[in-house]
């Protein structure tokens, strides 16, 4: 138990305020020198990054120590609208810290890391068109952290194996305002059962069109979200040396074993938006019922075209399918003598292609330049996209460098642009999202 608190404490350090990551709900690059390149990262030595990304990657690095300081900003910029109402989301600025050390002997490579994985978010004012009339400010903030244990080894010269062991920390904030209409069409659809003694007023409450629930669960602490769970996954990688100047990598990323997210002290108001009727307000506990990351196949190569210049190509394919069908929520209280409210928001995102291209250009001994593009579709259906949740982003454009100021200490840094996209859910709401997005890593070897 121990060892497990240890672990979250360090996941909850590794991702402060982390949301908005772009393939998805995944980052479009881990590690600023595979973010340089598009976010490949499959094939070549690219810091103690390779633990999100390759873990046998690792087994390419020198015969010593390596320890990696990093820091990631995200900008998203998104903006929602309907019917001449509009709303900018204020969550337009993310930072987070990450730290890698890893260690080669001989064949053997190990190490210890703690990254954040993504996750997502936004936050509209309380006077908006998203707060339903309310007047209540309405969030969300999706986090999610690994604690890496990871393991290279060289079989040959040429071929080399590794995996990893993942400590897996999620958490959940969330203040959302739902009209009673879009509460009935649940319920019709079988997607929404309250159950206990007071679920007898539910129904004629749901059939008021002016009626507004509101589900509040957020304690605004930027290291850790009011519902979390823990848990774990794991990671299988290969390279294969073809030759002098070609290099294969593949890798697997399995799904996640996380518990449900649970957090006591949630609210569920059901307001009058008119009027009439007080406010009621219900205080119990909220469920997020198996939230799970999915799990993900990569291949790529690295093509060293010549002493100065070398080429980088990745696909990955991310399975989203399997676990975002919907949004399982359970709110059950003993107020108004017991009720259970159980409700899925469907999602059916589709599964997602990821190509990385990318390019590496050793400009003088000290100095490296980078350049790359991250081309993904969008996983999520226009029609079920959610205002809270638009994680739609499409492709990015990236660029950076890498400086080394001796044989031990070297910076390396990357910027990367999104493109602003657009979606029109099904009830008439348009999401705009864009992102400028950086990431900074101070290595020393020892």
């Amino acid at each position: 138990m121990q060892i497990k608190k240890m672990a979250a404490a360090m996941a909850y350090m590794a991702i402060p305020g982390i949301a908005f990551a772009t393939n998805g709900m995944n980052m479009e690059g881990y590690g600023p020198i595979a973010l340089g390149m598009g976010g490949a990262s499959m094939a070549y030595d690219n810091g103690s990054a390779a633990m999100m990304n390759n873990p046998a990657t690792l087994g390419l690095m020198e015969d010593n120590h390596r320890l990696d300081l990093a820091l990631g900003v995200l900008a998203p910029d998104v903006n929602s609208s309907m019917g001449g109402n509009s709303a900018r989301s204020s969550a337009d600025s993310f930072g987070g810290p990450a730290l890698g050390w890893s260690r080669r002997h001989d064949k053997m490579t190990f190490g210890m890391g703690v990254y954040g994985q993504g996750g997502m978010g936004t936050e509209y004012g309380a006077n908006s068109f998203m707060s339903m009339g309310s007047g209540l400010p309405t969030r969300s903030e999706l986090g999610v952290g690994r604690v890496l244990l990871p393991l290279a080894y060289n079989v040959s010269p040429d071929f080399i194996v590794g995996g990893s062991i993942d400590f897996v920390w999620a958490g959940l904030d969330l203040q959302m305002a739902m009209p009673a209409p879009q509460m009935m069409g649940l319920a019709t659809s079988g997607n929404l059962s309250a159950s206990g003694a007071g679920a007898l007023g539910l129904m004629p409450w749901m059939g008021v069109p002016s009626n507004v629930g509101y589900f509040d669960f957020s304690n605004n602490n930027d290291f850790s979200g009011k519902a979390h769970s823990t848990g774990w996954a794991g990671k299988l990688g290969m390279t294969y040396k073809v030759n002098t100047q070609l290099t294969l990598g593949a890798t697997y990323h399995s799904k996640t074993n996380l518990g449900d997210m649970e957090a006591d002290g949630a609210k569920m108001l059901m307001i009058d938006a008119l009027g009439v009727n007080p406010t009621a307000t219900l205080t119990g506990k909220i469920k997020i019922v198996d939230f799970q990351w999915p799990e993900t196949y990569g291949v790529g190569i690295a093509y060293q075209a010549s002493d100065k210049l070398m080429f980088a190509a990745d696909y990955k394919r991310i399975s989203w399918a399997s676990v975002m069908k919907n949004f399982h929520m359970v709110f059950s209280t003993a107020d108004l003598n017991g009720i259970t409210l159980d409700m899925k928001l469907p999602q059916e995102w589709k599964d997602q292609d990821v190509w990385m291209l990318g390019l590496a250009y050793q400009a003088t001994d000290a100095l490296t330049l980078r350049a790359g593009v991250n081309i993904a579709d969008n996983p999520v259906p226009d029609a079920l996209m959610h205002p809270l949740f638009p994680a739609i982003v499409k492709n990015h454009y990236t660029a950076g460098f890498g400086y080394r100021f001796s044989k031990a200490s070297s910076i390396d840094f990357a910027y990367s642009y999104a493109p602003e996209v657009a979606s029109t859910n099904s009830s008439g709401v348009t999401v705009t999202h864009g992102q400028n997005n950086m990431q900074f890593i101070y290595s020393f070897r020892y």
